[in-house]
């Protein structure tokens, strides 16, 4: 198989979004690969999560959305080369940072110990307090009550105060019984917890028995961090330091400042832990939060260089974004309305991208901007370049916002159901479009869409996304001629082009599972026609049906009873081409 360069790794990702008091666990561990220049279409019912994904790597997640868990690596030389000039200055402070960390080097050696005594403290601290299983079931009683309240509420403020005043005096007497009851299930818990406590206190084996264990292995920490440090811990620690240095350096002074402080209280945990530098996820684990780690590569007389190891999911401060957004990672929407500004000519909207990321002169962008516009097929550039955004119909505008996204030249362009809002025709031509402009420019193309003819056009392999997971990955061949879960055969079976007259149109039953609520078993399990018992029971892991094709399904399992695919889905790829006048390619 032809070895690729990987653009964008995501690993093991977790979204979640905070929702009037409630968690909604939008992704659930997502790992995917997205290599240069290819096609790859994310595909699943509103609500499967496909936006939320992509939105985390283009750093456009809203305000209440985090990343939990997981990685995001982004693969870019540019941005990766980091240099900084090794001046007086910069010797003095890594020799300062070495210092630092040859001291918490020498707790090192009592890492097991140390480990040993924290392990002891959570046992302390689990005996003062609920269990978790408790305190989860508390957490739940709450946010349910809290949320039913928020939902009263917002009921309440959308109510006509002139003809509904008994529906608002009914709500607002629902929302007092609701902070009754909030109040006193707060009351109960604090009171439960006390109890707690005072048990433990009142334990006097137990208090006696934590003192001495906690002495003995105090003890036993004290007689080993005190040993002298090895000169390959040293030369490790003055790698550290410059790297620390070069990852520090990419601020500014108030930046530096505060990293250097949260970097060293995260260095000295992890020599306390004794983590394994070898192991570069637990090396890349003490930058997570604060700062992307620069990786010393060498140096000269008077430069250090470094490559930086970009973590989308953790990218902090809006300069770091500045440099990806919109320069390397493009989106196109699916109307263009919301990305174009209605006050602004459609040249100036496009030129000013150029400025900004490509450091031009307003007569070189204008240069670009009508190369642009006539790449992507607006005829006579010169005259429309100083036109507003009203005067394009729907098509035309869409191609300026793909004009507008191509502008930088970006490394990967997401497109967010970009032919949603346009007729049948102008779809086709919009396509073909990001396919030709594809070829000139080399961009890795993301598609979301829940449109199967899309992604039978233009994706070189698909991602089937339910329930905030990837549960099919393979090739759009391996996905039209050899899918594999039983979502994806729903997905397929109920294609509108495929249907035929006096024939009703196939619908999956039932809806995509709650994200709020925790998820036991096969997420797809309440609406499978094929459902086994394991489905309700155990998440299937990821079955590998070829070196491209992959599927979390237990119908893979080597137990499971052997199920064809729907025959009404035999053929599909060749219908579809068909269907949508499509020539191979």
């Amino acid at each position: 198989m032809e070895k690729k360069k990987v653009l964008l790794s995501v690993q093991d990702l977790d979204v979640k979004f905070r929702v009037r008091g409630r968690i909604l666990k939008a992704i659930r561990g997502i790992s995917l690969d997205i290599y240069e220049n290819e096609s790859i279409a994310i595909v699943g019912e509103s609500g499967s999560g496909k936006s939320v994904f992509t939105k985390t790597f283009a750093g456009m997640l809203d305000s209440n959305g985090f990343v939990s868990n997981g990685h995001i690596i982004f693969h870019d030389e540019e941005l990766s080369d980091t240099r900084a000039q090794l001046n007086d200055s910069a010797r003095r402070s890594i020799a300062s940072i070495k210092e630092k960390l040859n001291n918490f080097a020498r707790l090192e050696p009592g890492a097991s110990v140390y480990r040993e005594l924290l392990a002891l403290q959570a046992e302390k601290r689990d005996r003062y307090t609920l269990s978790e299983e408790d305190r989860a079931a508390q957490e739940k009683e709450l946010n349910e009550l809290r949320f039913q309240r928020a939902e009263v509420y917002n009921s309440k403020t959308a109510m006509d105060r002139s003809r509904e005043k008994d529906k608002i005096k009914a709500a607002q007497e629902k929302i007092s019984q609701l902070d009754a009851k909030i109040k006193e299930l707060e009351a109960h818990n604090k009171e439960e917890l006390r109890k707690q406590k005072e048990a433990a206190e009142h334990d006097t084996e137990f208090q006696q028995q934590y003192a001495k264990q906690e002495a003995e292995l105090q003890k036993k920490y004290d007689a080993l961090i005190h040993e002298k440090l090895s000169q390959d811990v040293l030369d490790r620690n003055e790698i550290l330091a410059k790297e620390i240095y070069l990852s520090v350096a990419r601020g500014d002074f108030i930046r530096r400042k505060k990293v250097m402080k949260k970097l060293m209280e995260s260095f000295k945990e992890a020599m306390k832990l004794g983590i394994d530098w070898n192991d570069e996820v637990q090396h890349n684990s003490i930058y997570d939060g604060i700062t992307p780690r620069v990786k010393y590569v060498s140096e000269t007389n008077t430069e250090l260089i470094g490559s930086c190891i970009l973590d989308l999911a953790y990218m902090q401060f809006p300069k770091d974004w500045a440099q990806i957004r919109g320069k390397k990672i493009a989106t196109v929407f699916q109307d263009p309305m919301t990305s174009l500004n209605p006050i602004i000519t459609i040249g100036k909207q496009i030129s000013s991208i150029i400025v900004k990321h490509q450091n031009c002169s307003e007569a070189q962008a204008r240069v670009q901007a009508l190369d642009l516009m006539q790449k992507v097929g607006i005829p006579n550039p010169v005259a429309r370049y100083d036109d507003y955004p009203f005067q394009y119909s729907g098509g035309m505008r869409q191609r300026i916002v793909i004009a507008i996204a191509l502008s930088c030249q970006p490394k990967i362009l997401i497109c967010d159901e970009p032919t949603t809002a346009l007729d049948v025709t102008m779809q086709a031509q919009i396509l073909q479009l990001i396919k030709d402009l594809q070829k000139e420019f080399n961009y890795t193309t993301v598609f979301i869409t829940h449109d199967l003819g899309v992604v039978a056009n233009i994706a070189d392999r698909v991602a089937v996304v339910y329930g905030g997971q990837i549960i099919e990955l393979g090739t759009v061949e391996d996905l039209f001629y050899e899918p594999r879960h039983p979502y994806t055969w729903a997905l397929l079976s109920s294609l509108p082009q495929l249907a035929e007259r006096n024939t009703a149109l196939y619908s999956i039953n039932g809806t995509p599972p709650s994200l709020y609520n925790d998820i036991t078993g096969d997420a797809f399990a309440p609406r499978n026609p094929y459902c086994m018992k394991i489905d309700t029971l155990l998440e299937p892991p990821m079955f590998q049906v070829s070196d491209t094709h992959f599927a979390k399904t237990w119908l893979l399992d080597p137990d499971a009873p052997k199920i064809e695919k729907p025959e009404a889905i035999c053929n599909l790829h060749e219908r579809l081409m068909q269907a949508y006048n499509i020539q191979g390619v």
